[in-house]
């Protein structure tokens, strides 16, 4: 049986929580945040202390996963999260203009991503990409799409890839 609900979240300085109805805002330097509760789970503020609980015995679990957002809400709007990626390939370039990723990655056309709200798209170098925003689940989305743009292959390990993936290479054909 998971006990994570149990534990409880301290509120960094100058981050700003509030319960109304179901709705739980996380409001810091990096955003605001939005998270919509379910009636058996409650959240409360001691002092800068959240606590999650669950009415009854079906909804613990549940509890627990609120707690994990919640916790993620509280990291992200004060800290913030980031995902790097790196292009493996001759001619793989990326660029940002605007809120506009332009990738280069091998196909006939350059291929065009529009950063959603929310999230920031930059690119040290022209063979890496940081995604960075304050909402945990919508960077790694956005992260997740422009590598699905071009995968890492086996053979070769060209593609898009997470910062530090290993990739398991094979063995080409023998004659």
């Amino acid at each position: 049986m998971s006990r994570v609900a149990k534990k409880p979240i301290s509120l960094p300085t100058g981050v700003e929580f509030s319960v109304a109805n179901d709705q739980v805002t996380v409001k810091g330097g990096k955003g605001s945040l939005v998270l919509t509760v379910p009636r058996a789970i409650k959240v409360a503020n001691d002092n800068g202390t959240l606590s999650v609980t669950a009415d009854d015995a079906d909804s613990v679990a549940l509890a627990g996963t609120i707690r994990a957002v919640l916790a993620n809400m509280v990291q992200g709007v004060s800290a913030g999260f980031q995902r790097k990626l790196e292009l493996v390939g001759v001619g793989y370039r990326a660029s940002v203009a605007g809120r506009d990723l332009n990738l280069s990655l091998g196909f006939s056309h350059p291929v065009v991503f529009n950063a959603p709200e929310g999230v920031t798209i930059t690119t040290p170098t022209q063979t890496e990409i940081l995604v960075t925003g304050a909402d945990k689940q919508r960077v790694g989305e956005v992260a997740a799409k422009i590598r699905g743009f071009r995968p890492p292959e086996p053979y070769k390990g060209k593609g898009v890839r997470y910062s530090g993936e290993k990739i398991i290479m094979k063995e080409a054909k023998k004659a």
